[in-house]
């Protein structure tokens, strides 16, 4: 067995157990059947988002780096050792410090590349994540290569190019996708005062959900006051999410959901955001299921 394939099975099964206890015990899966409906699905992509998807993301990765040779600011012996640490003054601040920047401004960066797939022309492939109608931690893997792309590459390219310390940027990715995972559990955590201050699997529950009232709200990943600012937050007060998925057809499949978006009209496909009067991101499709 590779060193990768184990540390994937090992993953998959430390948070098996980690969110079996969690999501049992403290949130909305007691009492439900063990397996639920499409696990083997999102289990899946539990295997094929290491060996695919990230791996064509680390390639895509290369674009911003080779940028910066190019400026001239880096070198490919500098990088492939570590030694480059950013450059401009933000470089010069303290590691602590941009760490929290980084967070902050992606976390931007994101928002506004997750409202982009709730775009008509996008929607197709975010439409993939959204179809999970019993969402818990696993269906958090359910991304369609071309949205983990975009969202990585979208994130990553300003915070190289401002100067920021490239180690301390992609070091911030097993955080996101620890959290993102935390985020899609069956609990409806809120905490409390922090509520609009740090992203919930309540708040981001209430972004899954297919009520007319919480679509298209809740974009950001970490804080809310982007959507707060922006105009898109939903978190009514004792009140739960529990209608989640799409008003449209979707494969059960991993290879019908990978080709889903080729295999239908863009036009029908979701929202956009600037032109449509009526949210449509999530709307019935009258074509056949794939």
């Amino acid at each position: 067995m590779s060193p990768s394939l184990k540390g994937t099975l090992i993953g998959f099964v430390v948070l098996s157990i980690l969110f079996l206890v969690v999501e049992r015990l403290f949130g909305n899966a007691g009492g439900k059947r063990w397996f639920r409906r499409q696990w083997i699905l999102d289990a899946s992509y539990w295997i094929f988002t290491p060996f695919v998807t990230k791996a064509l993301t680390r390639l895509t990765l290369l674009m911003p780096l080779g940028l910066i040779v190019l400026l001239g600011v880096a070198t490919k012996e500098s990088l492939v050792e570590k030694t480059f640490d950013g450059f401009g003054p933000l470089s010069l601040q303290p590691l602590w410090l941009q760490a929290v920047e980084i967070l902050v401004l992606g976390d931007l960066v994101a928002y506004w590349t997750h409202r982009l797939f709730h775009g008509r022309r996008w929607w197709p492939f975010h439409a993939v994540h959204h179809s999970s109608e019993q969402l818990d931690w696993l269906s958090s893997v359910r991304v369609h290569p071309v949205n983990d792309l975009v969202n990585k590459l979208a994130q990553v390219t300003p915070l190289l190019l401002l100067g920021f310390n490239p180690f301390a940027t992609l070091a911030s990715a097993p955080f996101l996708t620890l959290y993102a995972i935390f985020l899609h559990a069956d609990v409806d955590w809120d905490f409390g005062p922090l509520r609009k201050v740090i992203a919930t699997p309540a708040f981001h529950r209430w972004h899954h959900s297919k009520d007319a009232e919480a679509m298209d709200k809740n974009f950001a990943g970490l804080f809310p006051f982007w959507d707060i600012l922006f105009g898109t937050l939903y978190m009514p007060v004792d009140i739960a999410p529990r209608n989640f998925g799409i008003h449209e057809a979707m494969s059960p499949t991993l290879t019908g959901q990978l080709l889903h978006p080729f295999r239908r009209k863009s036009s029908t496909a979701g929202k956009n955001l600037a032109n449509d009067p009526v949210p449509a991101a999530r709307t019935c499709s009258h074509e056949s299921p794939v």
